[in-house]
């Protein structure tokens, strides 16, 4: 990874199922970042054809393809640190004090950015099969802007 990332496509939540909108919502990352229940390694090479991949484990992912998933990964993307985990309730280190920009999770199928201590939290929501009323959502973090853009996609009504 490293200092040629500008676009970072974050997705989650896919329980197995990749929808095409998500695919083209991801286009023109430099780097997809997957916060875990992905579904199957399916998923995964699907979204290796368009960018280089980070992916944790969640609490769905079972099987020796999901084994070879970490629970957690720290990455960068230009002059960022990333750290990266299924869920953010599990967190259990500080983020700034260990020196990480943002914090990419999943797990709770909503959508979020949330700014604490210089640090941001960031959960793209769910792209696979549709809970509750929740939207269906991918994000894309956008590192070139002086303050960081987070898009929040609706791949059902393509705005949130």
């Amino acid at each position: 990874m490293g200092n040629d990332v500008n676009v970072v496509g974050l997705i989650s939540d896919t329980h197995g199922l990749l929808r095409a909108e998500a695919l083209k919502a991801l286009e023109g990352s430099d780097l997809i970042i997957h916060a875990g229940d992905v579904g199957g390694p399916e998923i995964i090479d699907a979204l290796q054809a368009l960018a280089p991949v980070v992916a944790v484990r969640g609490n769905t992912d079972r099987g020796a393809w999901a084994d070879a998933l970490p629970m957690t990964v720290a990455t960068e993307a230009g002059s960022s640190a990333i750290y990266v985990l299924h869920d953010l309730h599990q967190l259990d280190l500080d983020p700034a004090a260990a020196g990480f920009h943002v914090v990419v999770s999943g797990h709770s199928h909503k959508p979020a950015r949330l700014e604490r201590s210089g640090v941001l939290y960031l959960n793209p929501g769910s792209a696979g099969p549709r809970r509750f009323h929740l939207p269906v959502t991918v994000a894309r973090l956008d590192l070139r802007p002086s303050s960081w853009k987070v898009d929040f996609i609706d791949l059902c009504n393509q705005a949130v």
